[in-house]
């Protein structure tokens, strides 16, 4: 085990307290300078731009959870549950997932375009329907780029449930099916429980992912419009790469990854007195 240990320490364990350490000093470029203390964190705070990012990358969450979470449990199990063809559906779900991210995000911008050349709003055209204006809707953006990461990721995670759901004992199934057991009853008593913990782990595997969103809203509509989409870790680049204040997107990274650690914390202990 110790090379990759070792390996794990000096690639995840040094950069992360390099990080601190950077977020409590004044820098030129990469080179600490001063000590400061805790001012870049009040700093980053302080800028107007902190709270509307903080602010989404909870809705980002948010609406991650709530459009995101069910839809690979939804494939998953339709798929278990079908007869014929699995092999092809299983293909089809997780063919999103070799297209390239930024692919992806560009096919989905030509659907959301709010001109005429837009491919949603051609559609409603059709239908006689007037144009919507997507994603400069700021009420509609964050829901839109939630929908646009769920098409990319839904299916790779669909498959991890369908292996879970593979291993499930087929008596049981059978077991049902005598006793007369509908397809509802077998998938409620049978099938969820038997991915709730998998479920659990990929919920905060979720949560943390979606709170470090980064090149979705970027490239869709680089943070806005007003400010409507960006997000914390959108503030982070901004600070490192195109202000190059190193310390400031230290700071805000430190504070990242504290509100991750809480959040987690406070999930698991929740589902831990469930579960006693």
């Amino acid at each position: 085990m110790l090379p990759s240990v070792i390996l794990f320490a000096f690639f995840v364990w040094e950069p992360l307290l390099e990080n601190v350490r950077l977020s409590l000093y004044k820098t030129v470029r990469y080179e600490p300078v001063a000590f400061t203390g805790l001012s870049n964190y009040l700093r980053v705070i302080n800028n107007v731009d902190f709270g509307a990012a903080f602010r989404n990358t909870f809705l980002y969450t948010f609406w991650s959870l709530l459009i995101g979470f069910f839809v690979p449990i939804l494939m998953a199990v339709l798929i278990s549950e079908t007869v014929h063809m699995k092999g092809l559906f299983r293909t089809g779900v997780y063919f999103p997932n070799i297209m390239p991210g930024l692919g992806t995000i560009w096919i989905w911008s030509y659907l959301f375009n709010p001109g005429k050349t837009g491919v949603l709003n051609i559609i409603l055209g059709k239908l006689g329907l007037p144009a919507f204006d997507w994603l400069n809707h700021s009420g509609w953006t964050i829901p839109l780029i939630i929908i646009t990461m769920t098409w990319k990721a839904a299916g790779s995670t669909a498959l991890i449930y369908m292996a879970n759901i593979s291993g499930i004992n087929p008596d049981l199934y059978e077991a049902a099916t005598i006793d007369g057991a509908s397809i509802w009853k077998r998938i409620r008593y049978i099938l969820l429980p038997s991915i709730r913990g998998l479920a659990r782990t990929l919920l905060i595997l979720q949560v943390i992912s979606v709170f470090q969103i980064l090149y979705e809203p970027m490239v869709l509509k680089n943070g806005g419009p007003n400010n409507a989409s960006i997000s914390l870790m959108m503030l982070v680049y901004r600070y490192a790469f195109r202000d190059f204040d190193f310390s400031a997107a230290a700071a805000l990274s430190v504070m990242i990854c504290i509100v991750l650690i809480i959040l987690s914390g406070v999930y698991m202990r929740m589902t831990r007195k469930k579960e006693e």
